[in-house]
């Protein structure tokens, strides 16, 4: 695919990522723009049947807008993915979903969307069978991060990490605010941190990347999650 293309895609995705934000759907702009940017989405795909990035960039969006009324419980309160009920997501998306991965993946060129769209379905795997496949969600991590090089693919590589060989040697993996600044800024550095901290049994530590995490987050129900996280830690 022609980078023009690639940027067009970038734009499409961006806009997605900003309706995103608003889980429940309330906000009119945003549910709009939502609607908007999977309408350009699959005039792409359509556009280009042989575009494998196309393909996997609509796979991506319709995995995530699947699981939009999971993220939530019935109080509004945030649900982290592993404990969401997949009785909520909304499977009809996920089928179409893995249809376009099967067919971007014929296409025999592999893209960034297509390996965050496998990410996203890496997740699908587990719910139908119980487990997940870490190992190859590290080798997709692996290969997204070679391609992208982004402090957001190596926390949830780290993540990943940690499922396969514990929260320490995750947590080596990590990247480091010295090496990034902008990582300083960025709840989801802080709120990982925290939790493979946690699970180290370094709840000072773990309690100060809380405190960060919770005073970075602008969700209130994320925000709540996070305090809860906090004061869970033993005294």
């Amino acid at each position: 695919m022609a980078d023009p293309w690639l940027t067009v895609l970038d734009a499409i995705y961006a806009a997605f990522a900003e309706g995103w934000t608003d889980p429940g759907g309330t906000d009119a702009a945003r549910r709009d723009l939502t609607e908007e940017a999977f309408f350009l989405a699959r005039l792409v795909a359509d556009l280009l049947p042989e575009g494998a990035e196309a393909l996997g960039l609509l796979a991506l969006m319709l995995h995530a807008e699947a699981r939009r009324r999971a993220r939530r419980s019935g109080d509004g309160e945030y649900v982290p993915l592993a404990d969401q009920d997949p009785a909520r997501w909304d499977w009809q998306m996920i089928d179409e979903a893995e249809a376009l991965l099967r067919r971007a993946s014929a296409l025999g060129s592999i893209g960034r969307y297509q390996l965050e769209g496998a990410l996203q379905s890496a997740h699908v795997y587990r719910r139908h069978t119980g487990h997940a496949n870490w190992a190859a969600v590290v080798q997709l991590y692996d290969a997204l991060f070679a391609l992208v090089g982004s402090p957001v693919v190596a926390i949830n590589r780290a993540l990943a990490i940690s499922e396969m060989h514990g929260p320490r040697t995750a947590l080596e993996a990590m990247p480091e605010v010295a090496a990034d600044v902008r990582l300083a800024e960025y709840q989801p550095y802080w709120a990982a941190r925290a939790e493979l901290l946690a699970r180290t049994g370094a709840h000072g530590e773990a309690r100060r990347a809380y405190e960060i995490a919770i005073a970075l987050e602008l969700d209130p129900a994320v925000r709540r999650f996070l305090q809860r996280r906090e004061s869970a830690l033993p005294a």
